[in-house]
């Protein structure tokens, strides 16, 4: 088994061992892991059945994170984006009153886009154009939204209608205290060069949590339920003119935050972990982006929304998570959730918390490389930070990155410098400005 392993997945050749990746894939499951909660919990207010809601979230995210590990041997793992699950409830479906399965057509057709842009390589293509300070700018933004996630899950940030966001009142107490408690912890633990820092963190801070009654054993079923099959409703999406137009402002804007958040996880994971190329590329990107794609199809097939590559990945490549046996391992506890929802249902937030902020610290790094006296570089790169984090997210820093490269360019007088695919994406987000005006 030692010597099929290594064979596959090269783990010699990227130096590390099979019990590392294991441990990083375990991180990353349980970083990610609230997933299987959170999803079916924003996609039920739009009709949806939970059970069935949360077995096609197990299952999607378990065949595009497979996928991942075997075909792409890369360390990442994915599942239903957060915000794209919202804007697919709140907005399609409860604001504009569409359907949830005429929600889910526009998946499928996107999943479908998807795997065309990737075989004729084009969302490679997009991924190894983006200058190299927007590629460091993307890796330490991706670390400090990753941080300022762990904050919001411990609820030590709350919203305040005065200040934004502010520091919780109650910070010391419940969640908040126990959260404060496993990020000394795991820190002390990161720094004596602890194997498993991390795992062993989010497992100490679950037990600390029981006491102070945050970590509760949520019960219910062991027993899988059936995801939906074929979920489609093309009937509706051709029922009327406005519907078709609807249904085309949809899709694009799904598109474009999908390929975005993943671009920006891929090269922010992909930078931490020492996997890109001399050259700014990236090794086996085309795979990545089609376990993305395959995901989002086949998400759509079982009836959940937009599948794409999570950012929480970060953990297990900070933990030594180097080759697809990280993604793999992943992948199976996706499966193995499925006949444990209420053991992984009762790992409170504040539990995974200091992961989060933790591993965020470690994503800035990349924030050194770029040179801040030349201001052409450094205004797009430090715009792509700030607005990643303060308008939480990912494809919005990007696109505040790339539209403010391109236009101080121009305005210099150095526009030949300009790579033609970022005046290709320069366009694409101008266009996506005019679609949220549509919405």
């Amino acid at each position: 088994m030692k010597a099929l392993l290594e064979r596959k997945f090269r783990l010699a050749e990227h130096q590390t061992d099979i019990r590392t990746e294991i441990t990083a894939g375990v991180i990353t499951f349980m970083t990610m892991a609230y997933i299987l909660v959170v999803n079916p919990g924003i996609l039920s207010a739009c009709g949806m059945d939970f059970d069935r809601v949360f077995a096609a979230t197990a299952i999607a995210s378990a065949i595009a994170t497979l996928v991942m590990g075997f075909y792409a041997n890369l360390p990442f793992a994915l599942s239903a984006g957060m915000g794209l699950n919202a804007f697919f409830s709140y907005t399609v479906c409860i604001g504009m009153g569409y359907s949830w399965r005429w929600a889910l057509t526009a998946i499928l057709v996107e999943g479908i886009i998807f795997l065309l842009m990737t075989f004729f390589n084009i969302r490679e293509a997009i991924v190894n154009h983006i200058p190299a300070s927007l590629k460091k700018a993307i890796g330490a933004g991706l670390g400090l939204f990753l941080a300022f996630l762990g904050l919001q899950s411990a609820g030590l940030v709350v919203v305040d209608n005065e200040t934004l966001v502010k520091l919780n009142g109650d910070w010391f107490k419940g969640g908040s205290g126990a959260a404060l408690i496993g990020l000394i912890l795991t820190g002390v633990l990161l720094i004596k060069k602890v194997k498993g820092a991390i795992l062993i963190g989010i497992i100490a801070t679950t037990l600390i949590g029981i006491p102070l009654g945050i970590t509760s054993y949520a019960g219910g079923r062991y027993l899988p339920s059936a995801p939906y099959f074929f979920p489609f409703a093309f009937d509706e999406v051709f029922a009327s003119g406005k519907s078709v137009f609807d249904f085309l402002v949809v899709l694009f804007t799904f598109l474009f935050v999908d390929m975005f958040d993943t671009i920006g996880t891929l090269i922010g994971c992909a930078s931490n972990s020492g996997l890109v190329r001399e050259d700014g590329t990236i090794p086996n990107c085309k795979q990545a982006l089609l376990s993305d794609a395959v995901g989002t199809t086949a998400g759509a097939m079982l009836g959940t929304s937009t599948v794409t590559t999570f950012v929480e990945s970060a953990s297990g490549v900070a933990m030594g998570g180097r080759t697809g046996l990280t993604a793999v391992t992943t992948g199976i506890l996706f499966l193995l959730a499925l006949f444990l929802k209420p053991l992984f249902a009762s790992i409170p937030g504040a539990a995974t918390a200091p992961a989060l902020i933790l591993v965020g610290m470690m994503m800035i790094k990349p924030i050194l490389e770029i040179d801040f006296s030349d201001y052409t570089e450094s205004i797009p790169a430090f715009l792509c930070i700030i607005f990643m984090v303060c308008a939480f997210s990912v494809s919005d820093g990007i696109m505040f990155g790339i539209l403010s490269y391109v236009a101080i360019h121009v305005l210099i007088g150095k526009a030949r410098k300009i790579d033609k695919m970022m005046w290709i994406l320069s366009a694409m987000m101008i266009a996506r400005c005019a679609v949220k005006f549509l919405l």
